[in-house]
């Protein structure tokens, strides 16, 4: 069984909200498409260090994480930056890997989407086509 890649598309949010109250144009939101691994075993989005500083996104604070292989690390929290897989997007902070280190969408992302990880197809697919649905129970 392989790994499930997405096309993602990351934006500095702080840049769109500017063009939304007219103080930019859309040539000026910083963005990029990158692949990334679909890992449910994940709980955040990791975005490399260059993609970070590409998107000008802020580095609030750190955190601690916890690799596959039990080791443990503090990386940097940044954001905000806006996701968008398909015609889904969600606004969240990323954690800042090392440099060239793999995209990583995690279950947060994924829920906030309502995606789930289909391993057949090897894709993320919507749960509602029409739409993320979210429970607020």
């Amino acid at each position: 069984m392989g790994e499930i890649r997405a096309e993602v598309t990351v934006e500095n949010t702080v840049d769109r909200g500017l063009v939304r109250r007219g103080q930019g144009s859309e040539g000026n939101i910083r963005r990029t498409t990158l692949s990334g691994v679909v890992d449910s075993g994940a709980v955040s989005l990791l975005l490399p260090t260059e993609v970070v500083e590409h998107l000008g996104l802020e580095v609030v604070g750190t955190t601690r994480v916890t690799y596959a292989d039990e080791r443990e690390d503090e990386l940097g929290v940044a954001g905000p930056v806006t996701v968008r897989i398909g015609d889904r997007s969600v606004m969240t902070e990323c954690i800042v890997g090392r440099t060239g280190t793999q995209v990583l969408i995690g279950q947060v992302v994924l829920e906030q989407l309502d995606l789930i990880a289909d391993c057949r197809n090897r894709t993320p697919t919507p749960r509602d086509p029409d739409g993320p649905v979210i429970a607020v129970r």
